[in-house]
């Protein structure tokens, strides 16, 4: 049995779940309850269940930052404004041109901001990586997303960690689960989920013949903390086993990998990536929350639910996204028709132009 309970967003108040505006009064308001909340007497005496209380008023906090750097660069905007109408100077120029500028940035992050205003947006994620067709070059192409995800990360100060991992047997890997903890990482990640493919030479067949291989994203909320989810010991099958791979004789000769069974909803999930059964254990546990979760929320969501009964086979036909590298050099989404031509960069990281706009996309997707 699931006991899901989202966390107040006060971020947006009086929006509908598509997005909205920034409340400033109620933000300043809660954030204000948060700070008498934390200064109660033995509030610290269990810091773990401050967790969700803490990332909030970050978030408050965060977000009373931007409106304060809006309100100020729009008041600069308008003296460079004025002086620039008031005498013609290169200064006065360049000031309004940078004032422009800054805006701009600011603006285009505060409406990325309205934008994720769903109750999970803000979790930590849980990326999920699996080659599909092509052997080899599937592995290797698997090992590149996920480098571009890590590399994604670390320009965003995120924080990443492995969950498993699986070495492929020539090259790249077999399957990889990372969690991804930054401000908003699963809503800027979600719509990844689905099949990436890459056109290329393979750097793997000594014809030099052009190759097409798939790999799975799959993309989840990490509710560990912040959503209550009840699992019943009853409702677990939990079995050990030797964990394959590279890790260390300790990890390659005890039974320390885990792989637990929910066996209401037949979710299977598993971790060998840590040293310990218990530590592995653990993980697995915060996997499978996650997809329990995740499960909620497609039975609120038709759409979602809609999208997961129908999810096809990781092959032809059923890419969201297509990186080409030969005969031209291209990155196209398929849901949004956005493109980039600097491949490169992409597969380093550079994935903000078409984060931003698959959430355009999904944003409009909701509207009436």
């Amino acid at each position: 049995m699931l006991n899901c309970v989202p966390p107040p967003l006060p971020f947006w108040p009086n929006s509908p779940p598509s997005g909205g505006g920034f409340d400033v009064s109620e933000a300043a308001r809660r954030l204000e309850e948060i700070e008498k909340q934390l200064a109660a007497p033995r509030i610290w005496e269990n810091p773990g269940e401050l967790t969700p209380v803490l990332q909030e008023k970050s978030r408050l906090e965060n977000g009373l930052e931007r409106f304060s750097r809006l309100d100020r660069t729009r008041q600069d905007l308008e003296d460079w404004l004025f002086l620039a109408g008031e005498e013609d100077s290169e200064e006065a120029l360049e000031g309004l041109s940078v004032s422009l500028e800054t805006l701009r940035a600011l603006l285009e992050e505060a409406e990325l901001e309205m934008l994720l205003a769903d109750a999970e947006d803000h979790l930590p994620a849980i990326v999920d990586i699996h080659p599909g067709a092509g052997g080899t070059d599937a592995q290797d192409w698997a090992g590149m997303l996920l480098r571009m995800y890590q590399r994604w990360a670390d320009r965003h100060r995120f924080t990443t960690e492995y969950l498993d991992f699986l070495d492929g047997e020539e090259a790249g890997i077999k399957s990889v689960t990372l969690r991804i903890s930054g401000e908003n990482a699963y809503g800027l990640l979600r719509e990844e989920k689905g099949i990436h493919r890459l056109i290329r030479i393979s750097p793997f067949d000594s014809s030099g013949r052009r190759h097409t291989s798939f790999a799975s994203v799959d993309v989840l909320p990490d509710a560990d903390k912040a959503i209550s989810i009840v699992i019943n010991e009853e409702d677990l099958r939990i079995d050990v086993f030797r964990a394959s791979g590279s890790g260390g004789q300790h990890v390659n000769r005890t039974n320390s990998a885990v792989r637990i069974t929910h066996l209401p909803t037949n979710t299977v999930v598993q971790c060998q990536n840590e040293k310990s059964q218990h530590s592995n254990k653990d993980s697995a546990l915060r996997v499978l929350r996650a997809r329990l979760y995740e499960r909620e929320l497609r039975k609120a969501a038709e759409e979602k639910k809609a999208q997961y009964q129908d999810k096809e086979a990781i092959n032809f036909g059923s890419q969201i996204r297509t990186y080409t590298l030969q005969p031209y050099r291209l990155v196209k989404d398929h849901r949004t028709n956005a493109e980039e031509t600097d491949v490169d960069a992409v597969l380093d990281g550079a994935i903000d132009n078409l984060v931003r706009s698959l959430l355009l996309y999904r944003h409009a997707r909701k509207s009436p």
